[in-house]
């Protein structure tokens, strides 16, 4: 996937952000001038701001940190390996810069113009070009691609390998179908392969095999190609959104077959092929839309016209799925998956009204039973969510929530949302006594998306424990306050403000170099800052004696490479632009190789002053990684890896969430029955069958890898009866409980005969007492849902619990944009 940086043509640039974001194979970073907006933007009016009774943004409170001259023989070294390359003016106004594979050092860029021929008709010119030593020189090959006009839209793809597609231009109407350039050697060369179709999005790549494309065109076709766009089968009409699941299983959504010339959502099928185009099979009618993350397919149904929209989740492929433990919305509200793997989901589930919030809700392993993460999630009217994975530390997230006095405040989890935290004061940051509660606080994507900061928090899995981020601190986050940039060493535990005012930042050679470019709200760039010490210690170098506009900041995907590309554009005297790319390669400046005494052994998640045996132990696991001294300075290198020992740790109840029906007690952390849950028997109505399960209140926290210790010894039974409640319309529904299901008593004690042994009689004893409690319930109703809660405080009490279940009985939606695009749910 790509991340772009999208500015309109105009005066200047004065405040950009530059995205970057790894995709498999590449980087892409879409690059246009744009005229200056003297307003910064605000946080949303409707959320309180903490304005202190000033006018204009001001710095929060003063830190000291290290600045460091650059000596003359470094400057020289520098000088001597710093790239300049111009793009002419007359290029266009839009630039595209693509990494393409993996340590290649290939730099793709496309610079389009557009002119518009008419009211439905645009035309223009592109230039390709591309270098082979990571930006330091680049060639023109528009000759290639036959000096096609690539259009600025979805026009470069970058897929697994160095495989990459251009996509031309072409108008509709005089055109039977699309044009591709493809090329398997990182543009080397390109193939020309002329479509059946037009394209409505961006060829999709299959995870696993680059030669198996998908495409939906504007007609609601999907093609599929299995020789990389040579040739194209036509597989379905009437698409609307499609997925590539595990595998070769593919999913989309379509119209029923009876429906004519119908966009209607809520009345849409949820399909898969196994076989790549050659047999389908229906999972679920009525489908609003759907997406596929880390193992789970997820699909909103609208199971009455109008109705409210419910949410369902397939952990194994769509052949069996239930609906999930969560509460409904109605269709003013959405809900959004923040983030996923194999083993749960994040699922944030609006509030009714214009609040800006909601609650947040861990999976289990299922993606059935969801336990409340975090109240009063932020999540503003623009859709925008500060929820963040910090991957350079396992279970690490970073987000912001609205409290009850109007204010935005930071929390932390470290592990993967059981508890949440304030963030601790920055080190070297003293808030002075007016301030009842420092803390530090990090700009999101809210506050991206509003100016006040040009870049997110980064991280990366190589770079363990580093964090870069934006923040202000004080009693809460402000837009009052210039952001300036914190760096945390452990993962989040512990920061130290670093740098004054926004800036652009990228990580190189595994965390061993940082390298920041301020970002200039009046004024152009020529000054790279960069740290060999994890941001303790900065130096400065003037890299260009010409500024110019500041664009984007790029470097190779992957952390690995030492080089950077700074990009801009510098005002011509006859009024075109001069784009620029200018990389410095500080391999030359950072030459010795690191050895074995540059690194040490840390244990992750270890917090200063514990002394116990469970410390470090987080998910039930200790880990301990080899990284690099914060004084050593040398190069990780390109065939460095990540090196840790894993250690089991004994098993408490911290180890376990409050199953379905239970609440944590904030003080003994104690699961509790609810007081709506009379015994241990829950009943839950799920795919119009009545399951009716035992537990004795607790479950296994997802990913957690304790041994031995605290064993709550867990339900070993589902009983199955039929339910009441009306099952929705559609194909039939198949049961996903994690355990065998049995139509008899008689099936039941054979199993118990067979499996149990010498506990039988216990067994049985159980199995009576469930069959004699003759509760009547979801007989004419849906059933209503309850939600046990994590223990969410932190040693001062920070956030209370709720002890009461929560429940809901309206309908439900899906973000982003109201559920229209479920699989781009922040992935």
């Amino acid at each position: 996937m790509i991340w772009r940086l999208v500015v309109l043509v105009g005066v200047c640039v004065l405040f950009l952000g530059a995205e970057s974001r790894t995709s498999r194979g590449g980087k892409t970073v879409s690059l246009r001038r744009t005229q200056h907006d003297d307003s910064q933007g605000q946080v949303s009016s409707r959320l309180r701001r903490d304005t202190s009774g000033s006018s204009s943004p001001t710095h929060g409170p003063p830190f000291t940190s290290c600045r460091l001259p650059l000596t003359s023989a470094e400057h020289k070294v520098l000088d001597d390996n710093t790239h300049e390359t111009g793009f002419n003016g007359d290029d266009g106004s839009h630039v595209i810069l693509t990494w393409v594979g993996d340590e290649t050092g290939v730099i793709l860029v496309l610079s389009t113009i557009s002119v518009p021929l008419d009211s439905f008709l645009e035309g223009g010119s592109s230039r390709l070009y591309r270098s082979t030593d990571y930006g330091k020189s680049f060639n023109d090959i528009s000759h290639r691609i036959n000096h096609t006009f690539i259009r600025e839209e979805f026009g470069v793809s970058v897929g697994p390998g160095n495989t990459v597609i251009l996509t031309a231009d072409t108008p509709v109407l005089n055109n039977p179908g699309g044009i591709i350039f493809t090329s398997t050697d990182a543009g080397a060369t390109f193939k020309f392969i002329q479509l059946p179709f037009h394209l409505v999005q961006p060829i999709t790549y299959n995870f696993l095999n680059p030669d198996y494309l998908v495409a939906l065109s504007i007609d609601g076709s999907l093609w599929l190609s299995l020789d990389f766009g040579a040739m194209w089968t036509k597989v379905h009409d009437g698409v609307h959104s499609f997925s590539w699941g595990a595998g070769i299983n593919l999913f989309f959504s379509c119209i029923r077959g009876d429906t004519e010339e119908t966009d209607e959502r809520g009345d849409l099928l949820l399909k898969r092929t196994k076989d790549l185009g050659k047999t389908f099979a229906t999972i679920h009618e009525d489908i609003y839309s759907f997406g596929y993350i880390g193992a789970f397919l997820f699909f909103s149904v609208m199971e009455e016209p109008r109705s409210p929209r419910v949410m369902y989740f397939s952990s194994d492929q769509g052949d069996t799925f239930s609906r999930a433990l969560l509460p409904s919305a109605s269709t003013e509200q959405f809900y959004s998956i923040l983030d996923g793997d194999e083993d749960m989901l994040f699922m944030h589930v609006d509030n009714p009204g214009d609040t800006y919030f909601g609650t947040m809700y861990t999976s289990d392993d299922r993606g059935i039973l969801f336990s409340k993460s975090l109240e009063r999630h932020l999540f503003d009217g623009q859709r925008k969510s500060d929820f963040t994975n910090i991957t350079s530390l396992r279970g690490v997230y970073l987000t912001n929530k609205l409290d009850v006095d109007g204010r935005i405040r930071s929390v932390i989890s470290f592990n993967r949302g059981g508890t949440w935290r304030p963030l601790n004061k920055p080190e070297n940051v003293d808030c002075g006594d007016q301030v009842k509660n420092c803390n530090l606080h990090i700009h999101g994507e809210h506050s991206r998306n509003n100016r006040i900061v040009p870049m997110l928090a980064l991280s990366e899995p190589s770079a363990i424990g580093l964090v870069i981020a934006h923040g202000t601190v004080g009693d809460s986050l402000s837009s009052s306050q210039h952001p300036d940039v914190f760096v945390s060493s452990d993962g989040g535990y512990n920061w130290r403000g670093t740098l004054r005012g926004p800036h652009h930042y990228s990580i190189l050679d595994s965390g061993g170099l940082i390298v920041a470019v301020e970002a200039q709200f009046e004024g152009q760039v020529k000054t790279i800052k960069f740290s060999t010490d994890e941001g303790q210690c900065w130096k400065s170098y003037n890299f260009t004696e010409q500024p110019f506009f500041f664009a984007g900041l790029s470097s190779e995907p992957g952390t690995k490479a030492l080089s950077v590309s700074v990009w801009g554009f510098r005002p011509e005297e006859d009024g075109q632009p001069m784009w620029v790319a200018v990389t410095i390669d500080f391999q030359s400046l950072v030459t010795r190789k690191c050895n074995d005494q540059d690194y040490e052994e840390w244990l992750a998640h270890s917090i200063q002053g514990d002394d116990s045996e469970r410390k470090g132990c987080v998910l039930g696991a200790k880990e301990i990684y080899r990284r690099l001294k914060k004084p050593s300075v040398c190069r990780n290198g390109r065939g460095f890896t990540v090196s840790k020992k894993r250690s089991p740790c004994s098993c408490t109840r911290e180890d376990y969430l409050c199953d379905y029906g239970y609440y944590r007690h904030v003080n003994t952390s104690e699961c509790l029955r609810q007081p709506s849950a009379p015994n241990k028997t829950l009943e839950i109505c799920l795919e119009g069958e009545e399951d009716e399960l035992l537990t004795a209140g607790y479950r296994k926290v997802p990913s957690d890898r304790c041994e031995g210790g605290f064993n709550p010894q867990l339900a070993v039974q589902t009983v199955i009866r039929p339910c009441g409640a009306k099952p929705s319309p559609g194909p039939p529904r198949k049961s996903t409980s994690s355990v065998t299901h049995f139509d008899t008593p008689r099936e039941k004690l054979v199993l118990i005969l067979v499996c149990a042994g010498a506990a039988v009689i216990v067994l049985i004893a159980i199995v009576s007492a469930v069959i004699a409690v003759r509760r009547v319930v979801y007989r004419n109703r849906l059933p209503e849902y309850r939600f046990s809660n994590l223990r969410m405080h932190d040693e001062d009490n920070y956030i209370t619990v709720d002890h009461e279940s929560g429940t809901s009985s309206n309908g439900t939606s899906c973000h982003p944009d109201s559920d229209d695009e479920l699989i781009e749910c922040h992935t």
